[in-house]
């Protein structure tokens, strides 16, 4: 059967920021604080109600000065933080140090019972040490990061790029996003959906940071985790589209993808009336 892509999540009028979802956002580190910004920004501009940031002291104050809508916390609060949250987006430029690898544990270790969005370094990290998963999860990985976790070569998953999705989908127990030109997302019972929008426009460090954000941010306004990848991965190809008609293919960055999330979104909303 084939898939068709689901309407956005609806937005009850009589609502607050808590309606549409609390984010943790566990990302960062002190050479790539970019990527803990374009994710929890990107969260937020697809419709999440409430992003909080757990990360460094370097990182949060360099986000601090970018966004005043991200709430940002010491990683020694992420319990608590777990304990209130809808929805667990973790791993953009978290770094693959022993410091990186003992706050993943940690953050799974309190955050088990919420759905995951888990992109890059978490994926590294995961691929090399063990770790208890969260049961609902979707992993992004770029081809690279897909050969790590299956541990074979890159050549391998470039070259049966549907095959390599589902066996991390199998292995892990997870939705998999596999991230290349027509990105692939697949799940564990073998539903499968091939990506139509998007260009090497997005060939640009942050672009993946951008697409767990806007994948996670569907996932706390409710939606099923393999129809949030499916979507968030249309809209955001679809963003970067809109990007590169006013840019070039040359000139767009994962920010200016992020700013047109909204466009993306209205353009949706307008094809599926």
């Amino acid at each position: 059967m084939d898939y068709k892509l689901p309407k956005l999540p609806h937005r009850d009028e009589n609502s607050n920021k808590g309606t549409f979802g609390k984010i943790l956002n566990v990302s960062g580190s002190k050479y790539m604080p970019g990527a803990a910004y374009l994710s929890s920004i990107s969260a937020l501009k697809s419709g999440a109600g409430y992003v909080v940031l757990a990360s460094d002291e370097n990182v949060l104050s360099t986000v601090s000065v970018l966004s005043p809508e991200i709430v940002l916390a010491k990683t020694n609060k992420i319990p608590e933080l777990a304990a209130t949250s809808t929805v667990l987006l973790t791993g953009c430029g978290l770094s693959t140090s022993l410091k990186a690898v003992n706050l993943l544990k940690k953050t799974l270790k309190y955050a088990r019972n919420l759905p995951a969005v888990i992109d890059a370094d978490g994926l590294n990290i995961i691929a090399k040490v063990s770790i208890k998963l969260p049961e609902k999860k979707v992993f992004t990985p770029h081809p690279k990061e897909a050969s790590r976790l299956l541990h074979c070569s890159l050549e391998y998953v470039l070259d049966n790029m549907e095959l390599s999705a589902k066996n991390i989908s199998e292995k892990y127990n997870c939705i998999t996003v596999l991230k290349s030109h027509g990105t692939i997302v697949t799940s564990p019972d073998g539903k499968i959906y091939y990506n139509t929008t998007g260009s090497n426009a997005l060939a640009k460090a942050g672009s993946g940071d951008v697409l767990s954000g806007i994948i996670a941010g569907l996932i706390a306004q409710k939606m099923n985790l393999f129809d949030a990848a499916c979507l968030g991965v249309y809209l955001h190809g679809l963003a970067g589209d809109l990007a590169k008609n006013n840019l070039t293919e040359y000139g767009v960055l994962a920010s200016d993808t992020v700013r047109y999330i909204p466009d993306a979104f209205n353009d949706y909303i307008n094809r599926k009336s």
